[in-house]
């Protein structure tokens, strides 16, 4: 087993859902290169924040 493994701390508190959405946000903006999405394209980047929330929070 690798010594440079370690345990993980600082769990409380645990993430609201507000800082999950905001991350989401966040990645979605960095992945896609838009701060803010088009009209034509605003269904698919609200709809791919949704569902990294969703993933997210069941992580």
């Amino acid at each position: 087993m690798c010594r440079n493994i370690k345990t993980l701390f600082n769990f409380e508190p645990p993430v609201t859902e507000e800082e999950i959405r905001e991350a989401s946000l966040q990645f979605v903006r960095k992945v896609s290169g838009f701060n803010k999405p088009s009209k034509a394209n605003e269904a698919a980047f609200l709809a791919a924040v949704d569902e990294i929330a969703a993933v997210s929070s069941n992580l």
